[in-house]
């Protein structure tokens, strides 16, 4: 996407120019939007607030597949099977869960 969006031209761009950042006279090379200096730092503001966007919406995801990893493995917790070759493979499809919700809290901490 080029350019800012009205959404983020009242959103990011207007609170910024309020907050005393001065718009520079050149522009995003990713989006095309200008870009501003604040407190020495030169940043598009465009593309820092869709990161930010994407980053939560990730988070998000993740966070609705770990609460649905959960939910099975309550499920299959409740219902162990009698049969010693069903439970075997139950006890596998629990492991493969607990492994994956593992590597979901080890990706949420590396950001």
């Amino acid at each position: 996407m080029k350019g800012p969006t009205e959404e983020e031209i009242r959103n990011v761009i207007m609170p910024l120019m309020l907050s005393g950042a001065k718009m520079l006279d050149r522009h995003c090379p990713r989006c095309g939007s200008p870009l501003f200096e604040k407190d020495g730092r030169v940043f598009c503001p465009v593309c820092e607030y869709r990161e930010k966007k994407r980053k939560a919406e990730m988070k998000g995801e993740v966070k609705g597949v770990e609460e649905r990893l959960r939910e099975k493995l309550a499920q299959l917790a409740n219902s162990l099977p009698e049969d010693i070759d069903e439970l075997e493979k139950h006890l596998r499809v629990m492991e493969k869960i607990i492994d994956l919700l593992e590597r979901y809290k080890r990706l949420e901490g590396s950001e």
